[in-house]
């Protein structure tokens, strides 16, 4: 993990301002979360660099997707497809078909287009979604108030894709 969070420092994560400090203590800590709940490494790894093309909620980048080779190099293919899938989805438009659709078409925003995702692939969305909100929401009162609502709404929408430790955390820290 020391080599690939070195990796992350190079594209310069530490210059980059989130809601809280430093992306890179952000993508830390999201990987980190998944760290304690078990998650597989490409999972974690997938938290570690889930902002390497920018987000919806995230505009600026590390690297361009062109170099979706580059960054699948450095965690592996599995983990990069995580992040490219994480990076690409059109939140807004997603969000809403979870919940809603049994299998929720997935918008891409970077191609336009819209396709189905494995069930593996909506889990692993699913909780990293879950580990990212709850990196932010920890020790944040304001993003809490601004947002808990919503995110619980998500959350209990996203129970079924979430493993027990993240439907018990994401309780905890938006309620049920």
């Amino acid at each position: 993990m020391n080599e690939k969070f070195e990796n992350l420092a190079e594209l310069n994560a530490g210059e980059f301002q989130h809601l809280d400090g430093s992306l890179i203590d952000h993508l830390k800590g999201t990987q980190e979360i998944l760290e304690k709940w078990g998650a597989s490494i490409s999972l974690q790894d997938a938290g570690l660099y889930h902002a390497a093309y920018g987000t919806a909620g995230f505009s600026q980048s590390l690297v361009s997707t062109d170099q979706r080779e580059k960054i699948a190099g450095i965690i592996g293919a599995a983990a990069e497809e995580i992040v490219y899938q994480y990076c690409a989805s059109d939140r807004e438009t997603f969000f809403s078909r979870i919940g809603r659709d049994l299998r929720p078409i997935f918008p891409n925003r970077f191609t336009g287009e819209s396709y189905a995702i494995s069930e593996g692939m909506l889990r692993d969305f699913c909780e990293l979604t879950a580990a990212n909100e709850i990196d932010i929401a920890i020790d944040n009162p304001e993003f809490l108030g601004q947002y808990g609502a919503e995110l619980t709404n998500l959350f209990i929408k996203m129970a079924p894709y979430l493993s027990r430790v993240a439907q018990q955390h994401t309780a905890a820290i938006f309620g049920s």
